[in-house]
């Protein structure tokens, strides 16, 4: 959420960072309506003031005087009362107008109205070679039998899959593979509640600008969450931390449910785009003069797991119409899946400056006093499509597919086989 403050101080900068999202906002009124309400704040206390002033004169008097200065303070109160009720009405609409209001790009975002003016700014690793036609992960998973899409199906309906085998000990390596280097890496590991309060979804941006992929439950008025970030940057909301603790650095494992709404006739064959699915998340609070050096940390710590796994990627700098409303700046990590024949995104890693901590009430203890953080948030491991990735970029031409060696000694095996 911006601030009014930010606004005035930073005008141009905040309303280039909106248009460079697309997003047409009248600042110039909410400059306005804040001047408004500022003159209500100094009419209201004058008026206060009268009041008080009153109250210690009135019993002084008598006779007519005390009557005159009697009608004079209800006077001051009738006008109070409409003088707040006034306040009160610009005020909710300050914050109506500011709550909807994404957070600005940063001047490093480039232009663009959506993924196709991505920026692809790295590439690491060799596209594999096949002397074989190369199978996409529903012909593999088929056909060892590891992915069950049908029964699924019948069960659940489009976009579920039953994961078997072989393949859940992969789905767990990845899982202990990534907590691993993040523990390593200072990172504590947590298992949130998948289940949150509206006010978890609003201070972390996605309602209400999200609000059509989140489901919801109709008798607790709970909301699944679409990743851990929601819980983790939830965990410290309406707390100050002292600075000295900072970058504070938490990993949560979840399952993850989106809706998947305006995404008809989209990646509908296989796991690539479903309702539910696994992943290991990375957020860090920490404080604002080191926050995009915590955001090339953290994309640094994505790039190393996909080295490491031996998965060909590309590094893209998201353009600011494809970004969320939370994110200043967003990098994707596209992984190369054979059986598309194309980069797709795994995992991506945000700078959400103090659109978050704004909202959720999170601020640092200071010498010079207490002032807002800023939250970062990465995926460490995206578990359905990383093991698309792991089936399509290490398939063999006997139909089995090798585990990645740095995943062996988390599975027990090294090759996966019908």
């Amino acid at each position: 959420m911006l601030s009014i403050k930010n606004i005035r101080e930073n005008f141009e900068e905040v309303e280039a960072g909106l248009a460079k999202k697309h997003v047409k906002a009248d600042l110039d009124h909410l400059i306005k309506l804040d001047d408004k309400r500022r003159q209500l704040i100094v009419e209201t206390d004058e008026l206060k003031n009268l009041k008080n002033k009153a109250s210690k004169e009135i019993p002084q008097l008598s006779g007519q005087d005390k009557e005159k200065k009697i009608a004079q303070m209800k006077e001051s109160q009738a006008k109070s009362k409409t003088l707040e009720r006034e306040l009160e009405e610009i005020k909710t609409e300050i914050d109506a107008t500011l709550v909807k209001l994404p957070n600005p790009a940063h001047e490093s975002v480039p232009e663009g109205a959506d993924e196709q003016d991505n920026v692809v700014i790295d590439t690491w690793g060799k596209k594999p070679s096949f002397d074989f036609k190369p199978k996409d992960h529903v012909d593999i998973g088929k056909d060892l039998d590891i992915i069950d899409i049908e029964r699924a199906a019948k069960v659940s309906g489009s976009r579920f899959s039953y994961i078997k085998g072989q393949l859940v000990l992969l789905e767990l390596a990845l899982v202990w593979f990534a907590l691993d280097k993040l523990i390593k890496k200072g990172f504590t590991p947590m298992l949130p509640p998948v289940l949150v309060k509206e006010a978890a979804m609003y201070g972390t941006g996605f309602l209400p600008a999200d609000e059509a992929q989140i489901y919801k439950t109709a008798l607790d008025d709970l909301y699944l969450i679409g990743t851990s970030e929601v819980p983790l940057a939830s965990y410290h909301s309406d707390e100050i931390i002292e600075e000295e603790k900072l970058p504070l650095r938490y990993t949560g494992f979840s399952t993850c449910f989106r809706r998947e709404a305006g995404a008809y006739g989209k990646d509908t064959r296989g796991m690539f785009r479903v309702h539910q699915f696994d992943k290991v998340e990375m957020f860090s609070f920490c404080s604002p003069d080191k926050s995009y050096e915590e955001h090339d940390f953290i994309r640094q710590t994505e790039e190393e797991m996909m080295q490491e796994l031996g998965l060909p990627y590309r590094v893209v700098n998201i353009c600011g119409g494809d970004l969320g409303a939370p994110a200043a700046k967003k990098y994707d990590l596209e992984i190369y899946l054979p059986g598309q024949d194309k980069y797709r995104e795994l995992t991506s890693c945000s700078n959400c400056t103090d659109f978050q901590a704004r909202r959720l009430n999170i601020r640092m203890r200071t010498d010079k006093g207490n002032q807002l953080l800023h939250t970062l948030n990465g995926t460490a491991i995206a578990v359905g499509r990383t093991i698309i990735a792991i089936l399509e970029n290490y398939q063999q031409k006997d139909g089995s597919v090798k585990v990645p060696e740095v995943l062996q000694k988390y599975t027990g095996f090294e090759v996966i086989k019908k």
